[in-house]
């Protein structure tokens, strides 16, 4: 789905009108958030979000992969796989798979860490501790209560933070923000900004550390696309942040195409995407995200040549603390 406008507005006529709504749905979803979860039998640290739509998880989770492997572990990444068909649980294969199978993000994620995907969580951390899984990072499912997690690190956005503050339809939010911060035990906050801040200040009052961070775009893409004119589209939670961290590398965005998040793009579209860009003599340019999207499509592989993409990476102001999180956690789980 694409996110409403208002949900990132001061509330508003409509956000009040479906309140009623947001406050049936909220309170299920916290009293589903207090339910006891099954042990995974390894350490098991989630990566999640407030609110519905895209905030950084998968460069967040990258990053942690990162660093437990430079800590010794062997993480797997164990995911739903929103938009694939696949029950799972199932490891994903990129040589196998495709984003309608397992979902893009997984599908991404499976060129640097081993994936599973499994509808079922405890049976997906099941999976991967038999195949060799020293911690699972759970992809998502913040709100699901089916898996005990040792520590729940939270992912926001420093110019969005949770928008109007509503539940779900009246707003973003999963659930109501009190039950979710109580259940964190780390808040990242991604970018610049004062939208998050007083999140920010209601998890050090729990007494959660939170972490400053901010996406890094790869220094040979930014290379290969400035001075040049480009078309970008994306279609990720927010693609206005993609559009954005071009521009603020000196890449010229002519152009923007904007679709709704895991958007499966059909033959037309790529045509007349790739055409477009053609005619106005236009790079084309996408996430990540959206290349593994359209990669795995054998009706687009003859058309991806012609598009360029751009990586980013999470980089952390005070990495040590990181470290020293996960350190205490993996210790306090064993």
């Amino acid at each position: 789905m694409r996110e409403p406008a208002f949900w990132y507005r001061p509330p508003s006529l409509l956000s009040r009108l479906l309140a009623p709504l947001g406050a049936i749905y909220g309170a299920v979803t916290a009293r589903r958030m207090a339910r006891d979860g099954a042990s995974a039998g390894l350490p098991v640290l989630c990566i999640g979000n407030y609110h519905v739509g895209g905030a950084g998880k998968t460069p967040a989770t990258f990053a942690l992969v990162k660093l437990l492997r430079e800590m010794g572990e062997q993480p797997f990444v164990v995911s739903r796989g929103y938009g694939g068909s696949q029950q799972g649980p199932v490891r994903v294969d990129q040589a196998e798979h495709t984003a309608a199978d397992v979902g893009d993000e997984p599908l991404m994620m499976a060129s640097s860490v081993p994936v599973v995907v499994s509808r079922d969580r405890v049976a997906g951390a099941a999976l991967a501790r038999a195949q060799g899984a020293s911690v699972v990072l759970l992809d998502d499912g913040f709100q699901n209560p089916a898996l005990v997690k040792n520590a729940s690190l939270i992912v926001i956005d420093a110019s969005r933070g949770v928008g109007n503050g509503g539940v779900f339809p009246a707003g973003p939010l999963r659930a109501p923000l009190e039950p979710q911060i109580a259940r964190t035990d780390a808040l990242i906050v991604i970018g610049a900004g004062n939208a998050a801040n007083g999140i920010a200040a209601r998890v050090l009052k729990h007494g959660a550390p939170v972490l400053r961070a901010r996406l890094v775009p790869d220094q040979g893409s930014v290379d290969r696309l400035r001075g040049q004119r480009v078309l970008a589209f994306a279609g990720i939670g927010d693609p206005a942040r993609f559009f954005a961290t071009l521009t603020a590398c000196g890449v010229t965005v002519a152009e923007e195409k904007a679709f709704a998040d895991h958007h499966p793009f059909t033959p037309d579209e790529i045509e007349r995407l790739v055409s477009g860009a053609a005619e106005r003599s236009l790079t084309l340019v996408t996430t990540e995200k959206d290349m593994a999207r359209i990669r795995s499509d054998a009706r687009f592989r003859e058309q991806t040549n012609g598009i360029a993409t751009f990586p980013v990476t999470l980089d952390f102001d005070d990495a040590a603390m990181l470290r020293n999180f996960v350190a205490e956690r993996l210790a306090r789980a064993r």
